[in-house]
């Protein structure tokens, strides 16, 4: 047998059987081809319809754990209601009659509102605090609207998106921590106090009451603060999951630009990005210009020529109002000659766009701004030579 045949049979041996294989495709974060990941305007509509990402684990924590810190300082307020409202009923048993008094209802209610009240804010505060965490602040009514395409079940779905999935293998694993959790915690407490449970039946009724009520609170803490560590991975797998759902197929995505690019907000954000990019564009080309041509203050037209690619000069940046500013400041900012010739700079403003050469109608006056520029740099030479020359006679 040669060393590839071994290595065959080896490679055989170790294939798991077909029959206990799992198709990979079951696993897969997306359809196939959803490889373009969601836009904006994707996301801000599945926030519209109540799609959003976040984690139960976590509202289940905080409604479990701010209750429990509730009931575990109002303990002795609570008790004392009890006691209170034991007394009141107990004193009157034979006084009232139920049937008949309808007093006897406004107390009951009384009492109970006292008691539950600190409770249910508690419990309602933290799913709202739990929700505007994740997702911020978000009223939709379209989860509301039936959709009876639902009310036939598609079982073979609904197996493979609980069961064969990566949303159900993290979902059991998840439930598997949780009893894990819970189980642990209650395990240990009980365990650390076995002695003194043991001895219940021995001591007064307050104090086997008290000792249940407080190692029951312990537990429900305990356990809410865990489970508020468990839901962290939890929150960064939805958002994943979020994410990866909301992937789009290639002609999804064409079809979403399409359809959306007269959309304020994408416009908005287009023109900010182009307005960045031409500041960028600008600065370059200012400082690589030979004259900046002003109205003075409204509009600034930057020229540059080159005569071995070029026939007449270039308008390399042109700027209104704000951008004219920014035009002025980056030419004297780097030593470009700023020329005042209104009408000229409002008439190649709006007579030419930038990347164009000027038109022929103004040759003439630009060939006179440019003998201008000749005489600035001259002047510019000289007061830098005589300065040049003035340092080396001090120096000498």
């Amino acid at each position: 047998m040669t060393a590839e045949e071994r290595l065959n049979k080896v490679v055989l041996k170790l294939q798991p059987s077909a029959a206990y294989m799992i198709d990979l495709q079951w696993f897969a974060a997306e359809d196939e081809g959803r490889t373009f990941e969601p836009t904006d305007i994707t996301i801000r509509r599945a926030r519209e319809e109540g799609r959003v990402a976040k984690s139960q684990e976590l509202i289940g924590a905080l409604v479990l754990l701010f209750p429990a810190l509730m009931i575990f300082f109002l303990a002795p307020f609570m008790v004392k209601t009890c006691v209170e409202m034991l007394r009141f009923f107990l004193s009157r048993s034979t006084e009232l009659d139920p049937a008949e008094d309808a007093a006897i209802v406004g107390v009951f209610f009384h009492y109970f509102v006292r008691l539950t009240a600190p409770v249910l804010a508690a419990a309602v505060a933290a799913a709202l605090l739990s929700n505007l965490i994740q997702v911020g602040f978000l009223f939709t009514t379209k989860p509301l609207v039936p959709d009876f395409t639902r009310i036939l079940p598609r079982f073979g779905q609904y197996f493979k998106r609980t069961l064969f999935s990566i949303d159900g293998i993290f979902n059991f694993v998840k439930n598997i921590f949780k009893m894990g959790i819970i189980g642990g915690v209650a395990f240990f407490i009980i365990y650390s106090n076995w002695e003194r449970l043991a001895r219940l039946q021995t001591v007064e009724l307050w104090n086997a009451v008290s000792l249940v009520a407080s190692l029951a609170a312990r537990m429900m803490i305990i356990s809410a603060l865990l489970l508020l560590l468990l839901s962290i991975p939890d929150y960064l797998f939805q958002r994943y999951r979020y994410r990866q759902n909301l992937k789009m197929s290639r002609q999804v995505f064409m079809e979403e630009l399409k359809s959306y690019e007269g959309d304020p907000e994408v416009q908005a954000q287009i023109m900010r990005r182009y307005r960045a990019m031409l500041s960028n564009t600008m600065i370059r080309n200012v400082h690589n210009a030979d004259v900046v041509i002003t109205n003075p203050t409204h509009f600034a037209v930057a020229l540059e020529y080159h005569a071995e690619r070029m026939d007449y000069p270039m308008i390399s940046a042109k700027g209104e109002d704000g951008e004219a500013l920014l035009i002025r400041r980056i030419a004297r900012d780097n030593g470009v000659p700023v020329v005042e010739e209104p009408p000229l700079a409002r008439a190649l403003y709006a007579g030419a766009e930038v990347g164009d050469t000027i038109p022929n109608r103004y040759i003439s006056l630009v060939a006179k701004v440019y003998l201008m520029v000749q005489g600035i740099n001259e002047k510019r030479r000289r007061a830098d030579n005589a300065g040049t020359n003035r340092e080396e006679m001090n120096n000498g």
